[in-house]
């Protein structure tokens, strides 16, 4: 997603001149265009990230609406005490842009994994964390963040284009059943690619990819889907503990839908304390494809 990302932080960018864009020593082979045509508008903070997220907290204060670019666990993890007080508390126009998301680092292990980042921001006051899924929600998600101009946080992966052309908004529906709908599936960023080859030849579940967290209100869809089926899975490249499955569950209680089954596949650490592959630490958390399908082929 850095590809779609930048492009459209370059049209951001020629559209609004107070923009600033800072990074912490990283996103080559992706930011250079915009260092280069936006100069005095870029900022290398170095490896600070701390004080970076400082300095566009205080850019934001004066006008400046800012985005703050690391890989994920350097940009939530270090800095934050900086994104509460600095950034959600004051309720400044600061994005903080975690690229590669959950295991999306691999074999770089722990130290470079973010799986918990969701769980530590969005809790924070007027924090509203994106994760796309697809490639062509990165757009979308931007606009929404510079429009709202208040603290976010946008968590990048490696994306996959949607199967068909879709109106994208905060819930979109990514697969539609052609028969009653004994299932519904709940994915949150680009581990969607996975339910949606598991899906191959399977008429009888509906698949939808959620965008936000906290979420907000449901959409006609997920809500008529969820009561013919009473019938949830959800799949999140996040631990169990404050991801998409716990936010879920308490929005259907208050929406007073019933379920019948309710299982959430999420990442689960190192089973085998060893590291690899995002694919592989995909299979050991059972959010590959195969474990996918079985569940549906048993369920």
């Amino acid at each position: 997603m850095r590809k779609e990302f930048a492009a459209k932080i370059g049209q951001l960018f020629e559209s609004d001149d107070k923009l600033v864009f800072l990074t912490g020593d990283l996103g080559y082979n992706a930011l250079e265009e915009i260092q280069a045509k936006y100069s005095d508008r870029f900022i290398n903070a170095g490896v600070a990230e701390q004080n970076m997220v400082g300095l566009a907290s205080g850019l934001a204060y004066e006008g400046h609406p800012s985005f703050v670019y690391s890989i994920a666990p350097f940009a939530v993890y270090r800095t934050l005490e900086q994104i509460r007080l600095d950034v959600c508390i004051h309720n400044h126009a600061v994005c903080i842009v975690g690229n590669g998301g959950g295991y999306g680092y691999g074999i770089m292990g722990a130290t470079h994994h973010a799986n918990e980042d969701l769980a530590c921001l969005s809790p924070l006051p007027n924090m509203i964390c994106w994760v796309p899924a697809f490639s062509e929600d990165v757009e979308y998600c931007l606009d929404q963040i510079v429009t709202r101009k208040g603290p976010a946080y946008l968590r990048l992966g490696l994306g996959v284009s949607y199967p068909q052309p879709i109106k994208i908004g905060l819930i979109n529906q990514v697969v539609k059943s052609t028969k009653k709908p004994r299932l519904t599936i709940i994915t949150q960023g680009p581990v969607v690619k996975n339910a949606i080859k598991a899906l191959a030849g399977i008429e009888d579940v509906d698949l939808f990819s959620m965008l936000t967290l906290p979420i907000f209100d449901l959409t006609p869809a997920l809500k008529n889907s969820i009561e013919s089926t009473q019938n949830v899975l959800v799949i999140e490249e996040h631990t169990e503990r404050g991801g998409l499955a716990e936010h879920l569950l308490m929005r259907l209680t208050r929406e007073k839908l019933r379920l019948n089954q309710f299982e959430a596949f999420n990442a689960k650490g190192y089973p085998s304390k060893t590291y690899g592959s995002q694919d592989f630490h995909w299979k050991e958390s059972g959010l590959d494809v195969e474990s996918i399908q079985n569940y549906l082929v048993n369920n």
